[in-house]
């Protein structure tokens, strides 16, 4: 293992140097450098065969820390927002139980409108193609009755939006009785 010996002489500086360069993190530097010279130790006398160990090093330190940061991104921290767009969600799932009984007040085209293309994922081009349409006269019809159920859930729930356009709060309403 003299060859590895001297390859890591000769070339753990520069590779320190490297690995700091892209980590910006010395102690992460080191860690990876030592996993570095755990793979060649690995390699026994197949590393001594080699016709480049510097090539080697560098191919493996390149490959370490692409390894690295794919972890990484794994877990990244989350925003320390969180609970605020937690509680925005909450409230949202909250306010879809006036959705029925809005839903019911809305006329047959709008309430169509809004449960295909909105609640049941249809795109406007097979609203348009399943309700005879052109695609801009659908999308005109979904973009109106959009309107009108924003109106109607803002008038009959109660919405209300904060300053920055989000519902801050509502009054439930439950749908009518059969």
């Amino acid at each position: 293992m003299n060859c590895l010996t001297q390859a890591w002489t000769a070339h753990a500086p520069e590779l320190r140097n490297w690995l700091r360069h892209r980590t910006h993190d010395d102690a992460l530097a080191d860690d990876l450098l030592q996993d570095l010279f755990l793979r060649g130790l690995r390699q026994g006398q197949r590393f001594c065969d080699l016709h480049n160990a510097r090539a080697w090093l560098f191919e493996v330190a390149r490959n370490l820390l692409a390894d690295h940061f794919r972890v990484a991104h794994a877990s990244l921290p989350l925003p320390d927002d969180l609970q605020a767009q937690t509680e925005d969600v909450a409230t949202v799932d909250e306010l879809t139980g006036c959705l029925p009984r809005v839903l019911s007040e809305l006329n047959a085209d709008d309430r169509d409108a809004i449960t295909l293309c909105d609640l049941q994922g249809v795109p406007q081009a097979e609203y348009a193609r399943l309700r005879g349409l052109s695609l801009s006269a659908a999308k005109s019809r979904v973009q109106r009755a959009r309107v009108r159920l924003r109106q109607q859930m803002s008038q009959a729930c109660q919405v209300q939006i904060g300053t920055e356009g989000r519902v801050t709060d509502f009054v439930p309403r439950t749908p009518h009785a059969p």
